[in-house]
Formats: C-alpha cells, sequence, structure tokens
C-alpha cells in the first residue's frame, strides 16, 4: 500500500471545504513574488481583463497552456467536473488563446497540451488544431508526442500512452537547437545521407555523443507519486523535464513566460530554476496556492515537490491509502 495525503483536490469536495480556509487569494486577486517578480493570480483564462489585470505592459516570450482536455473542464464554484459539448469547448479555447495572443510579445512561442479521446473521435484535438488556423499571426511549427511511462490498460485497443503538445511560434521566434539533445547516447548506426558525394552515418551527424528529442519525446519520465517532484492531488502534473525542455528551447534567461492554467505550478518551479520570470495564474485559488506553495517550499528545502508528503500540513487527518493497483486505475481516469 502507498499512502497519499489527498485524492483528487478538483473533485474531492469535503476535502477542498477543508482546505480553502488555507488560501491566500480569492478569485480576481494576485500573489506578487518580491524575490523575482514572479505573479500567480486566481483568476480566468478565458477573461481578457484578467490575462491583462496580470500582465500590465509586460509581455511573454513563451507560453506553455495545459488546457483542461478531453472536453472535460472543473467548475472554479464547485469541485464538481462537468462535460462541454465540443462547441463549448472550443468557445473556451478561442478565448484563452486570443487572450494569450494578447499577451504575447512580437516573437515569441506557444506551446498547448492538449488530449485527444479515442472514444470520441479523437475530439478536441483535431478540432482545436484547425480552430487555430484562424490565427494567421501563430505559424504551426511542430506536433509534439510525449510517450506516459503507464497508460491506459486494455485489452481489445491499444494501450494510450501518448500525450500530445503543439508548438506555434509568432513572428522570429527564438529556438535553442541544442535543448533538443536528450541523455540517451548514440548507439545506432546506418546511413544518414550524402553529403559532397560521401555517405555519412547516423554516428556522424554532429558532434554531440547524445541524440536529438525530435518531436518524440520518449525520455521523460511520467510523474507519479514516488517522484520527488510529486505535488499530491494534482493529477494533471506534467514533469519538470518536458518544461525545462521547452523553457530553454523557446526562450532565454531573464525572459517573462506565462501559463495560464497552472495547477500544480510546474511552469513556475522551472521558471524559479531556470531565471525565467513567471506570469501564471489559475481560476481554482487551491492550485493558485500549491503553486505559491510549491515555490516556497524550494526556496526552502531545494525539494522540487512533496512526493508523497502533504503540501497542507494544516491537514493532517486525510490520508486516502492506495494500493499499487488502484493507483494505476486512477492515473488512467486522469481527466486533464
Amino acid at each position: 500500500m502507498s499512502t497519499e495525503p489527498f485524492g483528487r483536490l478538483d473533485t474531492a469536495t469535503e476535502l477542498r471545504q477543508r482546505v480553502l480556509p488555507f488560501c491566500r487569494l480569492k478569485s480576481g486577486e494576485i500573489w506578487e513574488d518580491r524575490v523575482r517578480g514572479h505573479k500567480v493570480g486566481v483568476l480566468d483564462a478565458t477573461n481578457p481583463n484578467h490575462a491583462l489585470m496580470l500582465f500590465g505592459e509586460a509581455r511573454a516570450t513563451l507560453a506553455i497552456q495545459d488546457p483542461p482536455y478531453n472536453v472535460v473542464v472543473g467548475n472554479e464554484n464547485t469541485s464538481n467536473l462537468f462535460k462541454m459539448n465540443l462547441d463549448e469547448y472550443l468557445r473556451f479555447s478561442q478565448a484563452w488563446v486570443e487572450n494569450t495572443l494578447k499577451i504575447l510579445s512580437d516573437n515569441a512561442s506557444l506551446y498547448v497540451w492538449l488530449g485527444a479521446d479515442q472514444k470520441e473521435h479523437f475530439q478536441p484535438l483535431p478540432d482545436f488544431m484547425i480552430l487555430m488556423r484562424r490565427y494567421p499571426e501563430l505559424k504551426s511549427r511542430s506536433f509534439i508526442t510525449m510517450r506516459n511511462q503507464r497508460g491506459y490498460g486494455t485489452q481489445k485497443n491499444w494501450m494510450a500512452v501518448r500525450q500530445e503538445c503543439l508548438y506555434y511560434t509568432k513572428g522570429n521566434a527564438y529556438f535553442n537547437v541544442e535543448a533538443e539533445y536528450t541523455d540517451i547516447p548514440k548507439i545506432l548506426r546506418g546511413y544518414y545521407k550524402e553529403i559532397n558525394g560521401e555517405k555519412t552515418e547516423n554516428l556522424q551527424r554532429s558532434k554531440s555523443q547524445n541524440i536529438r528529442a525530435g518531436n518524440v519525446w520518449v525520455d521523460v519520465q511520467q510523474v507519479f507519486y514516488r517522484m520527488h517532484e510529486n505535488v499530491s492531488g494534482c493529477y494533471a502534473q506534467k514533469p519538470i523535464k518536458a518544461i525545462e525542455r521547452i523553457v530553454k528551447a523557446s526562450s532565454r534567461e531573464g525572459d517573462t513566460i506565462t501559463d495560464f492554467f497552472s495547477h500544480s505550478g510546474t511552469t513556475l518551479i522551472v521558471g524559479e530554476l531556470m531565471n525565467r520570470r513567471v506570469l501564471t495564474m489559475d481560476s481554482d485559488p487551491i492550485f493558485a496556492e500549491l503553486t505559491i506553495r510549491r515555490l516556497e517550499h524550494l526556496r526552502k528545502t531545494g525539494s522540487l515537490g512533496w512526493q508523497h508528503h502533504n503540501p497542507f500540513p494544516e491537514i493532517n487527518d486525510f490520508l486516502v491509502e492506495q494500493s499499487r493497483e488502484e493507483r494505476n486505475e486512477t492515473d488512467s481516469l486522469t481527466l486533464f
């Protein structure tokens, strides 16, 4: 058995009621970090006034957006999840995309994590891709796939072990190709291409002894409860390594970056580690509080998360016992 402090913080009604009094922000409020100027707001990504409240005159060179997907979103006023129809989801997407465009600099990058429900004609991924054609200022650059280490097991289909990330640029966006190199050494030999009449092999393609990540990331570990970066209760948490790769590739030190769906605060943590200013928000005050606490916890202890420990020590009598099988089943049902 593994002991987790909480279940899902977006759905556990009793737990949410216990946690909310310890959240320092209410809807419409913004916390500002006095050390590096990071900001965390309890704000609505679809509200243009909220985006401008967060940014003022600042502009971002990089936006990493991880909106709710599989056409399921949370109600900011309750812990209930509800399912939008596809048209509603696309209106929701259009609103936050247009608000993102308002705070991007002239030369900027936009990454969007988005899922595809294979039981529902793969929505909303293809529909979102078509929606993005409305914005000529954005150029589609890549379709990245990250391999989950655990997936949704099934006996009548291929196991789902992938997450998708769409990469767009605005203007002449910065890109650092060195960020693409993984820790995986080159070991495969084989013909690559002919240069000046001479055939070169895979091992001669560059000076690096490691392979490039490309747009299929197989070297990133999915976050789970035994990892130090784990934030209990956050079931949409992205790996620090994946966000680090994006930040290194598409921003420079000192840049301002943003994330409209902060959740566990990973973008803020990566920005802190890599000397970027992060302006982030979440419509849920609990996740905004977690984001702030995670930054404070990093500075105090050097830890990237809480592993299976409690980010809300004010509440110490709300433990959830889960077997490994139960935990895997819960992971497979993740909606975001």
